[in-house]
């Protein structure tokens, strides 16, 4: 069963242009390929784009049961984030905007999920297993309870 899995990385302080260069380049392949090409360019951006997709790749994996195998990068997308404004003085008392932008990077990755999981066993896994930590807990205070009385008989 094909499932999607998706990362983002908010605030980047690199502007969304420089970075599109980056993910221009890996947007489609499959994972081996993306990450051979972001691990050996030489542009500014493509340390921070390829943490996020191996946290992109463990998220999936771990969160999604997906396989690693056939795990691929369908969609990249690079948006502007909040700019930070700063200014420059010029000449006869003028001040120059310095805009400084970040960036949003949204990946979506697809794959093929080795196990599926559906909600209502998790839900039915978690109500056994508090209903057996209640038991343990209720034979634990009766035990308590007990050797606390035998110790209280012996003491007078």
């Amino acid at each position: 069963m094909k499932t999607q899995a998706t990362a983002k990385l908010r605030n980047l302080r690199i502007s969304p242009r420089k970075v599109r260069l980056i993910i221009d380049l890996i947007r489609g392949r499959e994972l081996n390929d993306a990450m051979l090409q972001l691990e050996f360019n030489k542009k500014h951006a493509a340390k921070p784009v390829l943490k996020l997709l191996k946290s992109a790749v463990a998220n999936a994996v771990h969160n999604h049961n997906m396989d690693q195998s056939t795990i691929m990068l369908e969609a990249a997308t690079v948006d502007g984030g909040p700019i930070l404004h700063r200014f420059m003085p010029r000449a006869m008392g003028r001040a120059f905007k310095i805009r400084k932008r970040t960036s949003h990077i949204t990946l979506v990755l697809t794959g093929e999920s080795s196990d599926v999981v559906t909600k209502e066993e998790v839900v039915n896994d978690a109500t056994e297993d508090t209903k057996v930590l209640a038991n343990k807990k209720t034979v634990a205070k009766k035990t308590s309870v007990k050797k606390a009385s035998k110790q209280s008989k012996e003491d007078k």
